[in-house]
């Protein structure tokens, strides 16, 4: 489902989100009408067919071809067997086809490249997404041998109060942030750990904290930490010293996740929690903070609203807002990766000029190099880009 959240002002207790109904699924199940609350991250199938341990994953991939949604009635863990064996049926995106003559020696297009990529996973995803399992009241599994999903499911989206139906692919999500949750991230700039809610990116990428944490403060005491997520940001700059903080978010599942990571790191009296889009309403600090999505795209899932940035929307809207909300002499620190130019999505000169328009200069830059694991992968068809990419955090003040 995704996240439709009624802005709020000075969040300290737990959520509620207001979402729209999801449609009810109606199916034939051998001359019996079947019905049940559709409850998948995508759009409700259109057709459903009952099938059950005989369904062999050729069939299966046919119909997932087709358009047609499996609702699975069998053992659980044979429909995960047979949701691994579909995904190794769906084939990758197909090789570009090699220009001929002088194209032959340009440069490969990445950027179209990286689109085609996103566009093939996509289609995976859909594939994927028509295998459905029934889920009962509670809620939990309605198959044999179906595991326990109460919390999981409850700390994601909350009780179920009639029968529905999901894609198991969007239940084994929910599984897994659930882990996340419970295990945590260690964060070396806080030497602690911070636990993502589901539906938040986990800060598993360590190199822009470092930044964060190891960049000089300006002479002030108030800070915002535009959209916060997990709070993580936040929480170093209330480690530091920073006195008072807003922290935003558009996000109500991102501002519970946040109060619950202050809380337990001890500095949920110095941070203060505004669901909005971007700047907190009429205030100025003397530092303001912003890590947005850093690649240009659109953003088909919760998670991928951390990591794709519509028409670089977020980006563009901080530069163009941060010296009205800047204190005379304040700064504001865009923490932000040049993959997008190594990817041919964004080049160095729209950055720059994004910025000067806005009225803003740079000050300052400090870069790291990653070390996480895709950038070692010599097998990730976007390895060069990777390789190659470097994570900054520029200090922009008033022009």
């Amino acid at each position: 489902m995704k996240d439709q959240p009624t802005p709020v002002r000075d969040v300290s207790g737990p959520l509620e989100l207001v979402l729209p109904e999801p449609p009810l699924l109606s199916w034939d199940d051998g001359g019996t009408q079947g019905t049940a609350r559709w409850f998948g991250s995508g759009p409700a199938p259109l057709q459903i067919r009952v099938v059950d341990d005989t369904l062999t994953a050729e069939d299966a991939y046919r119909m997932a071809h087709r358009g047609t949604a499996m609702l699975w009635t069998g053992d659980y863990h044979n429909a995960r067997q047979l949701l691994s064996a579909l995904g190794r049926r769906i084939p990758g995106p197909r090789p570009a086809k090699r220009a001929t003559g002088t194209q032959a020696e340009r440069e490969p297009d990445v950027g179209a490249e990286f689109y085609r990529h996103r566009q093939a996973r996509s289609r995976r995803s859909r594939m994927l997404a028509s295998v459905l399992v029934p889920l009962a009241p509670g809620p939990s599994v309605d198959l044999r041998r179906g595991p326990e999903i109460a919390t999981a499911w409850t700390h994601a989206h909350g009780p179920i109060t009639e029968a529905s139906v999901i894609p198991l692919q969007d239940l084994l999500g929910v599984l897994g942030a659930e882990q996340w949750r419970a295990r945590g991230v260690h964060v070396p700039a806080l030497d602690a750990p911070i636990h993502p809610h589901y539906g938040t990116f986990a800060p598993i990428r360590g190199e822009y904290l470092d930044l964060v944490a190891g960049e000089t403060l300006p002479e002030t005491d108030t800070a915002f930490d535009i959209g916060t997520g997990t709070g993580v940001i936040a929480a170093i700059l209330a480690r530091r010293g920073m006195k008072r903080i807003v922290a935003t978010d558009l996000s109500a599942r991102a501002i519970a996740c946040a109060r619950e990571n202050l809380d337990r790191l001890g500095v949920g009296e110095t941070v203060e929690l505004e669901q909005t889009d971007l700047f907190p309403t009429g205030r100025r600090a003397g530092l303001v903070v912003c890590n947005p999505p850093w690649l240009p795209g659109s953003a088909n899932t919760l998670l991928d609203q951390a990591v794709y940035d519509p028409k670089s929307r977020m980006l563009r809207a901080f530069l163009t807002g941060l010296p009205e909300h800047l204190e005379p002499g304040g700064e504001g620190w865009l923490v932000i990766s040049d993959l997008a130019e190594h990817l041919g999505l964004r080049s160095r000169d729209e950055l720059l000029g994004w910025i000067a328009a806005a009225g803003l200069q740079v000050a300052g830059r400090s870069d790291v190099k990653p070390s996480h694991r895709r950038a070692l992968d010599r097998e990730d068809p976007f390895h060069e880009a990777r390789s190659a990419e470097i994570t900054s955090l520029w200090r922009l003040i008033a022009a």
